[in-house]
């Protein structure tokens, strides 16, 4: 697929190659369950073959990608290399991402539970489901807390294996709201439905459709006011469609 020139966007020469090329993994590269951070693989943000992913590699590709602060970036790094089973390891590799009960986590918005499978592959029936609960051409929070609420009690009711840590919650509360503010915007706490579908299915950032990198970085504080927003539209959308409860903390996952 021809992407779009963003000469504007950025100034950096290497950082423009990664945004204008995308190829998918090959036989001997790794992916994980993160869309995201595959995504950034597949445009050479990260590694391409998806292996030894430092604290620098990791917190440049989510700043020059994204936006995110840096120090935010070495943070959620930190969670990301525990999936290495590696004694003191200091890198990950994104398979290591799909390690159960690490950081991943059943209920997921595009993959499998571990009960099934895999939980590195896009699962389509999955994502449709998901979908389903993005209501209009914009998806706001509210949507998003709507679709993670129902795929855990889809999850619920038909793995008999069904687990969420404390971790894991966090993670995935997280990260439904990452694909919310990160991809789209950040002030609104909306993004169009139209990046998302492309973003899920292609693994791909949707330069195409009018997306670019947001002109402001993504901070700390942004993490903690819309992971709270969350937490108060998850409960309302438990209310209505109880899936139980679990003690959470502050995380912020892909």
């Amino acid at each position: 697929m021809k992407l779009i020139s963003i000469t504007p966007l950025l100034a950096a020469g290497h950082v423009l190659a990664s945004f204008d090329k995308w190829s998918p993994p090959g036989s001997y590269d790794v992916r994980g369950p993160c869309p995201m951070l595959n995504t950034l693989a597949n445009h050479g943000f990260l590694p391409h073959d998806g292996k030894d992913i430092t604290k620098e590699i990791a917190s440049d590709a989510l700043f020059d990608a994204l936006h995110i602060n840096k120090t935010l970036g070495g943070f959620l790094f930190d969670f990301g290399v525990t999936t290495n089973p590696k004694p003191n390891a200091t890198s990950f590799s994104l398979n290591d991402l799909g390690n159960h009960n690490v950081l991943e986590h059943d209920a997921s918005l595009s993959r499998s539970d571990a009960y099934y499978g895999s939980t590195i592959a896009f699962n389509q029936s999955i994502f449709d489901e998901t979908k389903t609960h993005w209501t209009a051409d914009i998806v706001d929070l509210r949507m998003s807390a709507n679709a993670r609420t129902a795929r855990i009690k889809t999850s619920k009711a038909t793995n008999p294996e069904y687990s969420m840590s404390n971790l894991g919650d966090s993670f995935s509360l997280g990260e439904s709201a990452a694909y919310v503010v990160v991809i789209g915007d950040k002030k609104t706490a909306t993004v169009r439905r139209s990046w998302l579908e492309f973003f899920f299915e292609h693994e791909q950032l949707p330069l195409h459709l009018g997306w670019k990198r947001a002109e402001t970085s993504f901070e700390r504080e942004d993490l903690n006011a819309h992971l709270a927003t969350m937490r108060n539209l998850t409960r309302e959308a438990e209310e209505t469609t109880p899936v139980g409860r679990v003690r959470r903390t502050m995380h912020f996952g892909w």
